[in-house]
C-alpha cells in the first residue's frame, strides 16, 4: 500500500458526523445544518431544462477536453468577469472542464510536483483539506502558512522564510478564502506573480466562492486579473479553479474548470487522460448554459445577503452574554 495514505487526516465531515451523534434538536424544532456548506437555494429552471434536453448525449463517449460549446461559455465568463478582454484567454488551451474542483485541486498537485527533490506545498491555514492531502500524496511536505484575525484573515506570507520559498512548488490559494471569507488584493496577488516567478513554482488559485460576494460594484478580484494586469497575457504559473456548485446551487452536477498557463493544462490534461473522469455531454451542455447566465447568479448572491444579516443579528442578540465573538465575512 502507498505509505503516504497514512498521513492522511480523517475527513472533517466524517469527524463531525461523529461528534453529532446521538445530538438531536429540542421537540418541535429542527436543526440548520453549517456542516457541509451545501447551498439551499433552488437550483434554476433553466439549467435543468438544459440537462433534460441534453440527455440523448449520454449515448455517446464525450471528449477529454469538454465540448466546444462548454469551453467557449467559460472563456466568455471568465473574460467578461475578471476584465481579461476579448480573446483575453483561449478556450481551446486555457480551458480544462473537470468532474467537480475537488478532484482538479487533488489531481493538481501530482501534475505539477517534481518527487525528484524535496518540495514543499504552501497552502493558508485554516485550509481545505484536500491541500494537504494532495501534498502528502504528490510526495511533498505541506507548509502552513496562517490566517490570523489581526492579519483580517487572510495568509501572512511574511511567515514564509526564503529557503521555503526556494523549495515551493506549488502554492494553494483561496480567495475569498474558505471558511474564514478572507478576499487577497489584487496588489497581493501580484506580489505572489512576482514570488512564483523569482522561486520558479506554480499558482493554484481556489476561487470557487468568487461569487458570494456583499458589495454588487466590488467583486473580488482573481489570479488571472492580476497576471493579465501586469501584462503576463500567458498567465504564467498561474492557474485558477472555478466551480458551478455555489455560485449555481448545483453541487451535484460535480462541474467546474481549471484556467489559466496553456502549458501546465497541457501537462494536466495529459495526467488527466489516464485518472480524470470525463464530464458528461449532459452535464456539459447544462454548465455551458449556466456560466452564460447571470440573472441567477445575482439572485443568488441577494439571498446569501439576507442570510448573512439574519444570521448575524441572531448571533448579536445570542452574544450578549458575551459567550460568542462573531464578525462578518
Amino acid at each position: 500500500m502507498n505509505a503516504a495514505l497514512n498521513r492522511l487526516q480523517p475527513y472533517p465531515f466524517e469527524r463531525l458526523a461523529k461528534l453529532l451523534q446521538g445530538v438531536t434538536p429540542p421537540a418541535g424544532m429542527h436543526e440548520i445544518s453549517l456542516a457541509i456548506g451545501e447551498p439551499k437555494h433552488p437550483v434554476p429552471e433553466f439549467i435543468l431544462a438544459a440537462l433534460q434536453d441534453a440527455l440523448p448525449g449520454i449515448g455517446q463517449y464525450p471528449n477529454s477536453l469538454g465540448s466546444d460549446a462548454l469551453r467557449q461559455s467559460i472563456a466568455a465568463w471568465l473574460q467578461k468577469r475578471f476584465a481579461l478582454g476579448a480573446g483575453g484567454i483561449d478556450p481551446t488551451t486555457q480551458v480544462l472542464p473537470v468532474c467537480g474542483t475537488r478532484e482538479a485541486l487533488f489531481a493538481f498537485a501530482q501534475t505539477v510536483i517534481d518527487r525528484s527533490s524535496e518540495a514543499t506545498v504552501l497552502m493558508p491555514n485554516p485550509f481545505y483539506q484536500i491541500y494537504e492531502g494532495a501534498a502528502f500524496l504528490a510526495g511533498a511536505e505541506p507548509v502552513f502558512i496562517p490566517n490570523r484575525s489581526r492579519d483580517d484573515w487572510r495568509p501572512d506570507f511574511s511567515a514564509i522564510r526564503a529557503a521555503q520559498w526556494q523549495r515551493c512548488q506549488l502554492l494553494y490559494l483561496c480567495s475569498p478564502g474558505n471558511p474564514t471569507g478572507a478576499v487577497l488584493p489584487l496588489e497581493q496577488l501580484q506580489e505572489l506573480i512576482a514570488l512564483a516567478q523569482r522561486h520558479d513554482f506554480i499558482i493554484a488559485s481556489d476561487e470557487c466562492y468568487s461569487e458570494i460576494y456583499l458589495d454588487e460594484a466590488a467583486p473580488p478580484p482573481g489570479l488571472l486579473q492580476a497576471a493579465r494586469a501586469m501584462g503576463l497575457d500567458a498567465y504564467d504559473r498561474c492557474v485558477v479553479f472555478h466551480s458551478l456548485s455555489k455560485r449555481s446551487n448545483v453541487p451535484g452536477m460535480r462541474s467546474g474548470f481549471v484556467a489559466g498557463d496553456a502549458k501546465v493544462l497541457a501537462q494536466f490534461r495529459r495526467y488527466r487522460t489516464y485518472h480524470g473522469s470525463t464530464m458528461s455531454p449532459a452535464i456539459q451542455a447544462a454548465s455551458a448554459a449556466a456560466w452564460a447566465d447571470e440573472t441567477h447568479v445575482e439572485e443568488n448572491r441577494s439571498q446569501y445577503r439576507d442570510k448573512f444579516s439574519l444570521f448575524l443579528e441572531t448571533l448579536d442578540i445570542a452574544s450578549l452574554g458575551g459567550r460568542i465573538d462573531v464578525s462578518p465575512p
